[in-house]
């Protein structure tokens, strides 16, 4: 059996920006004078691409949701200062194990490279993570197969093995329709029962529980 490939969802399931989020989610709103929304609701909308998460939370016209990215870009430049976001516990630890024992560690966020890319560089985990695959990147977002579809074929393997791992439904729907097994974290933005609804193999309250799972099912049948 081939060595495991983790493919990890970025916000609410390795680094905590929810707060980041939802503060400059709220600022837009208010900013540009559209409906007021609650910070579950905004929180609801954490995963998808950024416009869609403002034309999913308000009903606008295509033109009002590209003002809130490019509003919220502005606001999120001034909110997101060095060590505003941190890590989830154990996430650095259990993926430096994980890499040790011959893990390949990819990330698929709906965020957009450039900030991931800082994130990475301010938490020290760059040299962890073998693949990166962005919104933009693909044609068809969360919970569209095409993001790990697109890391299988550049890593050039199979589906064997294979294990997203997220906390929104968006998540493990792009998982379970890559025909993937699939890892929902109950810690971050999304809801436990949401995620059981959703279809998820497994659900974990601490990153730390990941590697158990992944061990487990990487050994070879004849050594359980």
């Amino acid at each position: 059996m081939n060595n495991p490939i983790i493919i990890l969802d970025f916000d609410g399931t390795i680094a905590d920006t929810q707060s980041l989020i939802i503060r400059t989610m709220q600022q837009t709103i208010e900013h540009l004078g559209l409906p007021q929304r609650t910070n579950g609701e905004c929180a609801a909308m954490i995963g998808l691409p950024l416009k869609e998460t403002f034309t999913r939370l308000i009903p606008m016209d295509d033109e009002t949701g590209d003002r809130c990215v490019d509003t919220y870009a502005e606001f999120f430049n001034q909110n997101n200062q060095p060590g505003t976001v941190p890590l989830f516990p154990d996430v650095k630890e259990t993926l430096e194990g994980l890499h040790r024992n011959g893990a390949t560690l990819t990330i698929a966020t709906s965020r957009h490279r450039a900030s991931l890319m800082a994130f990475l560089n301010e938490m020290n985990m760059e040299s962890l993570i073998s693949y990166i695959v962005c919104g933009n990147d693909v044609n068809h977002p969360k919970p569209a197969p095409d993001m790990v579809e697109k890391t299988l074929e550049a890593l050039g393997t199979s589906k064997e093995n294979v294990f997203v791992v997220g906390d929104a439904v968006y998540d493990i729907g792009m998982g379970r329709n890559a025909g993937v097994r699939t890892v929902g974290v109950t810690y971050g933005n999304g809801k436990r029962n949401e995620l059981e609804e959703a279809g998820a193999d497994h659900l974990i309250d601490g990153f730390a529980e990941l590697a158990a799972i992944v061990e487990n099912f990487s050994r070879p049948i004849s050594s359980l």
